[in-house]
């Protein structure tokens, strides 16, 4: 249905009946903040200086008591969503024809928002306890319509309440006093509801279900996310599910059973959902028809509609139960009832529902019985009893009294005991209790005593067991056993739960745990008949990750699944993107050895597109024995997989069985012991050690780590060093301190250092790998796998990076979680003839790597390698060559791909084709590629490169040691300050050092044409000169490009005055020392100050002596910009002087974000780099 209305009103509804509630409370005196004393005078009652009638007293006096039971907040929050869910029941109600009177309460005649029908025809009406003569008299008063309509409403609520106790609660509750003023008018809340959402929309009993999902939808917004308490569950874990998944889960499992029973029936031409079966052996129908026969038996000769039993044990608003209801109605005309006979048959001896949320099981109840009224006129009259509850808790601490309540009734209080403390926390833990099979036994006789006690004359007899009978019905409830067990369960997982729930679900149910749906499914099936179904809609994690491997294992041993719809992200139209990845599934309470079961895998699939696929019998898998799940490492429920790839698994050894597997290190602490390599003296690090005894022997800090990374093959990601200074001993001595310890922290140590395949753990698309050399330490997250011999690392690289290993970890690590458990059980095949292969593709891979500046084996700009005359043909040769590198990476992929699906014999599945995207060597791209040209220039000119040596050349600390003598064709900055100005102020600036470059690479003769074209490639305006443009693109966008590339650890940092733009320089923050701010000051703003005056006083003149209007206006504009400079520059050289004055000095170990915040606001983008945005 449309929900779009309903979407748009019910939020704001929430917000407006909660406010309405209130004012109403605090007109009576009752506030978040204090609560007035009432006084009674005679028949009235005094509250502050307000005067009440004294009927106000009794109501009041239960409101207060709620409050200081729960809160004010809960109290008004419950009490507006009671009338909210009233309101919406009578709306719904006179929109469908079902009030007995036949008169519309909330909207007029003709259905608008004007006065209400039964208040223009009030003389009519025939409502129980409405007294006619006071109708007649308010009526006649003319100016009464308020009070009068207010007493037409309770009226109504209240005649409702006889065959709704639990939705229209009994006359003079708290509630009743909260119904707000002023119902007639405007802009009261009744106008609203039925102005705001039109009639048609009101014609099926899914918008109550629908209205409830939008009224708590912003609670849900505030408590998802979090710990949540108690009374929040409902509203965390409220998923109003989509009509055909529901009719998918009821037709699969009321509908199979009556299929198994009735085999000839056609009732299944008319289940569009219904999923004929796969076609089974001889021997599996066999067990079917023995399991049917059984539960035939139960009945007689027939399976008897009146016997099966279908539970929803998190009912919501109903929606399950009432698609139920359609099924089992089909199912009783089949079998010859009479119409008028079946809703109460179905309503009383089918249907059953649990919830922990009152307002669950109100509007389930609601929904129900209005499905039942439009089936039976006369349903009403004598209201049927309806198997549906509200789980309440138990207070044990009231054992004694109640022992002692019932001591002429024979109940032993061990069994009183046993009842309360099973439902202690009964609003937490919900239909996830479970009841011994022995106190199951005893509820029979528990009940018919209570139920004696009750009819008793003792009072206080009668009173505990009116208090205890409800616990007795829910224990029956929750230990019966049933044809279906049909739900949509909350999901929530264990970071949500709170502390009670949390060891309830390890006690409990330990293999299913981690998420509260699994818990759900786990208990789904103590509820089963041998023949029944358990049909649910959860998250698609149960079937594939490993820490549900238990819980998949015992399912596939005990269970069969019969039906599944594997629906993947976008299955609820109210949850877009990846949030919640669902499947749908009907699984038969026993094992059926051999069973093949019908899959459809919907998961690449727009919303829509699911429901049409499905009903079309699309992307359907039927020819898998389910027992075959089991040859997978881990029995994930990965259906799509053919013979071929079983069989893989089950002679094939695993990567296991050639390599070894290890995680690495948990610093513990990232900020304090990793670096990007960028950021330290380089001088303190070590790249070559080879195994463990070099790294301990070693006397640098510093030294290589892997981290995953992103997406890569081959080579690369080559970007952190660890602090293992001393053998780690700072580390050591940190870790010894924390929970678990160094030994579990710091794993792996035997193996530091020595060559390795590493990979990301968690990846957004495909699994990639890269072999690393020695030297290298890793991380948790860079899991890394050592073979005894280097040569089996690279044929073992080669299989991790091809087709095949993809295809068998879409299977074990479907989630994209790359965990060590899944990837070592890949079964593999190592081949020597892809050992040249590999060494190609790598070797490409790593120039690809050290063509950039984020490599620590850069050695120079590619393009200024190519050694052309000019830049533009320059790029073009190194386009060329980038483009040859990719097609031959894809060649040799492609190659390596044949070579594994050849051997796996999966030519029918894959192909060898790799795209484009998938080869992760960078593309030349003119516009990044020049700005990267303007990097290596600017460090050319900072002198961490040199035009005259390849490589690093200076990345020391403190310019200590810095040899000018180094950069003879283009000479390094003699301090490592290069204005950044967007106006010519420097001679040295670094615009014109860029034309310094230029030259120096290409020469004089190609300088106007290279500076032409760098400025194109930057983005140059038609209006500007190729020099204006390039001192545009490094005043206002390098240092952008810049913190990108560096990954906001930026080597060049940016002082500046601000946004004006009245001064920036770039300082090399290696060869920023003591004295770099003073220098920056004298050589550089100070100057400036001056020639910005001179500037202004040449302006000033040149105005003086100007006869034309437009330019004085000109140059009047250019003098307001300029004051905002000067004003902004003298700010900035009072700072610069502050810290100059402090000769602050930096740690390099401290890594950029540390020392980058020492310099206040005179950096520009502090709070992008410290953390702090």
């Amino acid at each position: 249905m449309n929900t779009s209305n309903i979407k748009k009103y019910a939020p704001q509804a929430r917000n407006d009946f909660i406010a309405a509630m209130r004012k109403q409370a605090a007109k009576y005196g009752i506030t978040a903040d204090r609560i007035l004393p009432a006084e009674q005078k005679g028949d009235l009652l005094l509250i502050g200086d307000q005067v009440f009638p004294l009927s106000v007293m009794k109501p009041r006096d239960k409101l207060i008591k709620r409050i200081q039971t729960s809160s004010f907040e809960q109290t008004i929050d419950y009490i507006a969503y009671s009338w909210f869910n009233r309101l919406c029941a009578i709306r719904y109600m006179e929109c469908k024809g079902l009030l007995d009177h036949g008169r519309r309460v909330l909207s007029s005649a003709d259905g608008s928002a004007g006065l209400p029908q039964i208040l223009e025809e009030c003389l009519d009406i025939d409502l129980p306890g409405l007294n006619a003569s006071r109708v007649a008299e308010l009526k006649l008063d003319g100016n009464k319509d308020e009070e009068l309509y207010r007493e037409l409403l309770l009226a109504q609520c209240h005649a409702l309440n006889q065959v709704m106790p639990l939705l229209f609660e009994q006359v003079s509750d708290e509630s009743e006093l909260l119904l707000p003023d002023n119902l007639t008018k405007t802009d009261s809340l009744i106008r609203d509801l039925v102005s705001s959402i039109p009639e048609e929309d009101w014609s099926d009993v899914q918008i109550i279900g629908w209205l409830y999902q939008f009224y708590i939808s912003e609670k849900k917004d505030q408590v998802i996310g979090k710990v949540v308490k108690s009374e929040d569950i409902p509203a965390a874990t409220q998923l109003f599910t989509p009509n055909w998944i529901v009719k998918y889960l009821v037709q699969n499992s009321v509908g199979r059973l009556w299929m198994m029973a009735q085999p000839d029936s056609t009732l299944v031409n008319n289940w569009e959902y219904y999923i004929q079966p796969a076609e089974q052996s001889d021997e599996v129908n066999a067990q079917l028809k023995q399991l049917i026969d059984v539960r035939i038996s139960e009945d007689g000769d027939t399976l008897n509609p009146e016997s099966i039993t279908v539970l929803d044990p998190a009912c919501g608003s109903g929606h399950i139960l009432v698609e139920a209801y359609d099924c089992l109605k089909a199912i009783y005309l089949e079998r010859g009832y009479r119409s008028r006979d079946i809703p109460r048959l179905i309503l009383e001896n089918n249907l059953y529902g649990i919830d922990i949320d009152t307002r669950a099981a109100q509007l389930a109840s609601f929904a129900l019985l209005m499905k039942a009224r439009e089936d039976d006129r006369r349903l009403f009259s004598n209201p049927p009893k309806l198997n549906i509850i509200e789980l309440q808790d138990s207070q044990p601490e009231r054992l004694d009294a109640f022992s002692q309540d019932l001591a002429s009734t024979g109940i032993a209080q061990t069994d009183l005991k046993e009842l309360l403390d099973l439902f202690e926390h009964a609003s937490t833990f919900g239909s996830l209790i479970q009841i011994p099979a022995a106190f199951a036994k005893k509820l029979p006789d528990l009940e018919t005593k209570l139920n004696t006690a009750l009819e008793s004359g003792d009072i206080f007899a009668q009173q505990s067991a009116q208090e205890l009978l409800p616990l007795v019905q829910q224990a029956k409830l929750l230990a019966k056993q049933y044809d279906a067990v049909i739900a949509n369960p909350p999901y929530m997982g264990g970071k949500g739960m709170n502390i009670a729930l949390k060891d309830f679900a390890k006690k409990q149910f330990p293999d299913s745990k981690s998420d509260l749906f699994a818990m759900f499914i786990e208990r789904g099936f103590d509820w089963c008949k041998d023949s029944g179904f358990n049909s649910m809609v959860t998250m698609q994690s149960w079937m594939f990750l490993s820490s549900y491997e238990a819980m998949r294992e015992k399912i596939l041993q005990d269970r069969t699944i019969q039906t599944m719809a594997h629906l993947g992200a976008r299955a609820f139209p109210e949850i877009s993107g990846e949030v919640v990845q669902a499947t749908a599934f009907v699984m038969q309470g026993t094992h059926l050895n051999g069973f093949k079961p019908v899959f459809f895998r919907l998961v690449d699939t727009t919303q829509d597109s699911k429901e049409v696929e499905l009903k079309a019998g699309l992307n359907r898998f039927d020819s898998t024995i389910q027992d075959d799940f089991k040859k997978i490492p881990g029995s994930p429920i990965a259906y799509w997989v053919g013979h071929t790839i079983l069989d893989a698994f089950e002679k094939i050894p695993s990567i296991d069985e050639y390599s070894i597997f290890k995680q690495g290190m948990a610093t513990s602490d990232n900020e304090r012991f990793l670096r990007y390599w960028h950021e330290i003296n380089f001088r303190s690090s070590d790249l070559s050690c080879s195994n463990p005894s070099e790294l301990a022997k070693s006397n640098a800090k510093w030294f290589p780590y892997n981290k995953g990374g992103s997406y890569r093959k081959w080579y690369g990601n080559n970007e952190y060093l660890v602090n293992w200074e001393n053998d780690g001993q700072e580390m050591k001595d940190f870790t010894a301190t924390l929970p678990q310890g160094t030994w579990v922290r710091l794993k792996s140590r035997e193996y530091y250092c020595l060559p390795n395949i590493t990979y990301s753990g968690l990846s957004s698309g495909d699994f990639a790998c890269r072999v690393s050399d020695s030297g290298f330490l890793f991380d948790t997250k860079g899991s890394c796998i050592f073979t005894e011999n280097y040569d089996d690392l690279l044929k073992l690289s080669a299989l991790l990076n091809s087709k095949i290993s993809q295809k068998f970890l879409d299977i074990l690590c479907p989630t994209l979680d790359y965990s060590m458990v899944g990837v070592k059980k890949l079964p593999a095949l190592l081949m020597s003839k892809t050992l040249d292969l590999v060494k190609e593709a790598r070797n490409s891979a790593r120039k690809d790597w050290d063509s950039y500046e984020i490599s620590w084996d850069f050695t120079q700009n590619p393009i200024i390698r190519t050694q052309e005359i000019n830049l533009e043909q320059a790029f073009n040769s190194w386009q060329q060559q980038n483009t040859d590198a990719v097609a031959e990476m894809k060649r040799l992929e492609e190659e390596n791909n044949k070579l594994f699906i050849d051997a796996y014999g999966l030519q029918d599945e894959l192909t060898p084709d790799v795209p484009d995207e998938q080869i992760t060597l960078t593309r030349a791209d003119r516009e990044k590629d020049s700005q990267r040209l303007v990097s290596y220039a600017l460090g050319c000119m900072m002198g961490r490169y040199s035009l005259d040596e390849s490589g690093l050349i200076y990345a020391h600390a403190g310019n200590q040691d810095f040899d000018a003598s180094r950069y003879q064709k283009f000479p390094a900055d003699t301090d490592g300050i290069i204005p950044l100005t967007e106006m010519h102020w420097f001679e040295d600036d670094a615009t014109r050092r860029i034309q310094e470059f230029l030259t120096a690479v290409w020469g004089k003769d190609t300088l106007d044409a290279n500076m032409q074209w760098l400025a194109e490639s930057l983005g140059k305006k038609a209006s500007e000169s190729a020099e204006d443009a390039i001192r545009s693109y490094l005043a206002k966008k390098f240092y952008k490009d810049h913190m990108q590339t560096y990954k906001k650890r930026p080597i060049y940092w940016l002082f500046s005055s601000g946004k004006q733009g009245a001064f920036q320089a770039l300082v090399y923050l290696h060869r920023y020392n003591e004295s770099t701010l003073a220098r920056m000051r004298t050589e550089y703003v100070m100057p400036l100050i001056s020639k910005m005056a001179a500037y202004a006083n040449s302006l000033e003149t040149a105005k003086e002596s100007s006869d034309s209007a437009a330019e004085i206006k000109r140059i009047e504009k250019k003098l307001q910009d300029l004051h905002k400079q000067q004003a902004e520059l003298s700010s900035f050289e009072e700072k610069l002087r502050h810290y100059a004055d402090q000769r602050i000095s930096l740690d390099l170990d401290d890594g950029v974000k540390v020392n980058y915040g020492k310099f206040g606001d005179l950096l520009a983008e502090v709070k992008a780099v410290t953390g702090e945005k």
